[in-house]
């Protein structure tokens, strides 16, 4: 034997695990943060974080200046030492605005008919609309219009601090800089209207914007095509009097606005005909562009928040789509699993199924065993007390704390033990195999306890020559704590309502390691147990697929085992079970296109493994993400009541579960709990054998560390059922 490491250098190698450790969380960590950080951008730019949709009744008008309240549509109020003052557009001369856009539907047919009549105007744009269709904002700017700002998601300013001011603004500058590579000083307060409209509550504003460097624009000829009046009257209401010069109030976004299209393409020829121009705020004034290029830095940010918008919405698009599969994944599965678990449940209530010859030649029962001094002598004692004659064979792989001289002092007669160096599960499975007396072998964990009609059980089936192999049905023991409790429900849902289900597809995916039986004709002929995957009782149950043989589900065979008592330890049962799948179904892979039996299971079978087991599960959080979703951006009730719409197929199918295994109901108090917390942690699980099996890692053997808590039965009063009854339907 080799020698053990020096102590300093196991030491050190325990360390440098330990600093590894939090690794395996900070990828899918990662992933998770990025994904609600996309969808709370989302939610940023829908105005439905941080929106505010109040709007302040009129005001008094007595500290608003009377050349204001009198004054023309533009207000100057950016001296910090002189008066604010106004400005009108002089005679003949419209300068067409239009607010809340830019809109996918809307603001290109604005556009074209602005173009068709080489006419100009002003877009007032929100942040909002403008960080999600930056292409409209770089073809205003492209076609020479004048973009101004809106805000970001148009609150009334008159309820905001100054702080809060800026913010708006500086985001609405920000997304004009990552659209269209500009800065603008004009800028239109949301809500507003006349110059005369302007009160004690709206003027401060002004005054703040103004001492920003903006000028402010209100209107003075309103087209109120916001009331979709008909486009006769937006036409007549946007028409100025007397030959004088107007800001015309329009919109292209917030709601249907094929009015205002329509009333452009006949209201500017007939305005061009009457001598008006349509251009520019700043033209029409004689003034500087109101547009300023930005460069450096503050166009990369701007840039680089525009793509994330956009990014956002492509993910939440993707999201979307992947919720609706997930939706008809979890509904076809629940629908496939009621209906083929009744069918079940029927066909082993007949009474030829019951009733068929059992043989009554023993069995050779193996149990791998790796430092389970804990465990051994329980699961030694429950297969002496079995019903049918057994041959024991335990497995010692090199355990280090007593577990083969614990069995051996045992001294029992028709138990053997057969000590090898250690060299993993599958090899001491083979081991096992080659020195077993009879044709059907039995295999078990040396963490699990069988009852007395287990072995029996597992047996029956084999009078049936074209079976290969049985599994048995692993229960958990230690179901008291809230850990085991989810456990129990996953087990007897998850896994045992699947395998009905599975027997009756013809396409069982796993003989559980836990508690199963083999022909040993069978493992002969596949070469037996593989040491190729992690998860070699999935590989040998597939192998055993594609050779012809059948594998069938004995409800009755049931075997308690020590599931995880802690996080850690089953995050490491479990990366391991998925990441030992994925590897078996890509070992297997070449069934999809053989013919024969390996062709029906690669067909069928392998489909649904890879459907069911890798990839549903690794959407199926999105259930929750959106519930969170709804909770904080709405619409709640709605999105309340759809979880529990999916809460309550589960409980109806986790509640039928429980019915067929004959397990008490109370269980299922925690199963909104696991729902909510238990999915989240294996949905991580998955991601990170996802991670590991993409990047080409390799994941070792990790024992985990048992108690032997789960007693042989009658040990526990109460603990363990009669199987003397059938199931129920």
């Amino acid at each position: 034997m080799t020698s053990p490491a020096p102590r300093g250098r196991r030491n050190a190698r325990k360390q440098r695990r330990r600093r590894r450790f939090p690794m395996r969380y900070l990828l899918p960590s990662l992933l998770l943060v990025a994904l609600l950080a996309m969808l709370m951008l989302r939610g940023y730019v829908h105005s439905e974080i941080l929106a505010d949709h109040r709007v302040r009744p009129p005001a008094a008008t007595d500290r608003v200046p009377e050349k204001i309240l009198d004054g023309g549509p533009v207000i100057d109020a950016r001296s910090t030492t002189g008066p604010a003052g106004s400005l009108s557009i002089p005679g003949h001369r419209i300068v067409l605005t239009f607010d809340d856009g830019p809109d996918p539907v809307w603001t290109p047919k604005v556009l074209d008919e602005l173009k068709k009549h080489h006419a100009h105007g002003v877009f007032f744009v929100t942040g909002t609309m403008a960080s999600r269709h930056p292409e409209l904002v770089r073809r205003m700017v492209d076609e020479g219009h004048e973009v101004g700002l809106h805000t970001f998601d148009h609150p009334d300013l008159s309820y905001r601090s100054h702080s809060r001011i800026d913010w708006e603004l500086s985001q609405n500058q920000l997304a004009l800089a990552g659209a269209a590579g500009i800065r603008t000083s004009l800028f239109r307060p949301p809500y507003s209207s006349f110059a005369d409209a302007m009160d004690n509550k709206s003027w401060p504003v002004t005054r703040y914007v103004g001492s920003r460097g903006y000028l402010t624009v209100v209107n003075n000829t309103d087209s109120e095509d916001w009331k979709r009046p008909g486009v006769p009257a937006i036409i007549e209401r946007a028409t100025p009097r007397g030959g004088r010069g107007a800001v015309v109030l329009m919109h292209d976004s917030g709601g249907n606005r094929s009015q205002t299209v329509a009333a452009l393409a006949e209201f500017l020829p007939r305005m061009q005909q009457r001598g008006y121009g349509f251009t520019n705020l700043t033209t029409a004034l004689g003034a500087p562009s109101a547009h300023t290029p930005v460069t450096g830095f503050a166009l990369w940010k701007g840039k680089a928040f525009v793509y994330a918008v956009g990014l956002s919405e492509n993910v939440t698009g993707v999201l979307v789509a992947g919720l609706a599969v997930i939706g008809v994944l979890v509904l076809v599965r629940f629908g496939l699993m009621l209906l083929l678990s009744f069918l079940h449940a029927r066909k082993v209530r007949r009474r030829h199924f019951s009733r068929r010859p059992e043989p009554a030649r023993p069995v050779s029962v193996l149990v791998p065993a790796y430092n389970e001094r804990e465990c051994i002598a329980n699961t030694v004692r429950s297969l002496v007390a079995s019903d049918h004659p057994v041959e024991i064979i335990v497995i010692d792989d090199g355990s280090t704390d007593g577990t083969a001289g614990i069995v051996e002092a045992m001294r029992l007669p028709q138990v053997r033990v057969i000590r090898q160096r250690n060299a993993g599960k599958p090899a001491a499975l083979n081991n096992g195999i080659a020195q077993a007396r009879h044709d059907i072998v039995v295999m078990m964990d040396g963490d699990t306890v069988f009852e007395p009609a287990t072995v029996r059980e597992l047996v029956r089936p084999f009078a049936d020559p074209r079976v290969g192999a049985v599994a048995g049905n692993a229960k958990v023991g230690n179901r008291d704590s809230l850990i085991g409790a989810w456990q129990h429900i996953e087990y007897v849902m998850g896994f045992n309502l699947d395998r009905r289900m599975y027997d009756i597809m013809r396409c069982m995916p796993t003989i559980p390691g836990a508690v199963g039986a083999f022909r040993r004709e069978a493992l002969d002929r596949i070469g037996g147990m593989s040491e190729d995957t992690l998860a070699e009782d999935t590989d040998v149950t597939m192998a055993l697929h594609r050779d012809g043989w059948q594998v069938v589900y004995a409800e009755n065979a049931r075997a308690w085992t020590e599931a995880p008592e802690t996080v850690q330890q089953l995050w490491s049962q479990r990366y391991r079970w998925s990441y030992g799948t994925m590897q078996a179904i890509w070992k297997h892979r070449r069934a999809v296109v053989e013919r024969g039996p390996s062709g029906r299971f690669g067909r069928v079978g392998l489909p649904f493994v890879a459907l069911f087991m890798v990839v549903a599960p690794l959407l199926a959080p999105l259930i929750d993400v959106f519930l969170l979703y709804g909770l904080v951006f709405g619409p709640t009730r709605k999105t309340v009541l759809a979880w529990l719409g999916v809460l309550a197929v589960q409980g109806v199918c986790a509640a039928y579960a429980f019915r067929l295994d004959r397990e008490r109901m109370t269980h299922l108090i925690s199963l909104p709990l696991q729902q909510i917390l238990y999915r989240q942690l294996m949905y991580v699980v998955l991601l990170q054998s996802w991670i590991t099996a993409l990047t080409g890692g390799r994941l070792r053997w990790q024992k985990l560390r048992r108690t032997g808590v789960v007693e042989a039965p009658g040990a526990t009063p109460g603990r363990r059922r009669s199987n003397d009854r059938r199931p129920v339907a």
